[in-house]
């Protein structure tokens, strides 16, 4: 069973997604600073964290505060996470 994927979802080898893995511009797929001093960042991870099944979850947008982790949310497509991070953004912008 394949644990490692692209960004859109190609099965990878190990090799393969340690390379992209280095690759920081691969790698982000938005970063918002807020008035508030919140940091919001999505990222492809490649690396599926579904442990209990189902679709892989490769990408995740995380809320931080002050170097804090304040929210997390897990997405299977480049698209899901692009609408996650709006919805991350709008949701920590009060």
């Amino acid at each position: 069973m394949n644990d490692k994927f692209d960004k859109q979802g190609k099965p990878l080898t190990l090799k393969e997604w340690a390379k992209l893995l280095e690759n920081s511009e691969y790698k982000r797929v938005a970063e918002t600073t807020l008035p508030n001093g919140k940091w919001v960042s999505t990222v492809w991870m490649g690396l599926d964290h579904n442990f209990g099944g189902g679709k892989p979850l490769i990408f995740e947008t995380m809320v931080f505060k002050n170097g804090d982790e304040e929210d997390v949310e897990r997405y299977s497509t480049l698209k899901e996470a692009q609408k996650g991070h709006k919805i991350m953004v709008k949701k920590h912008s009060n």
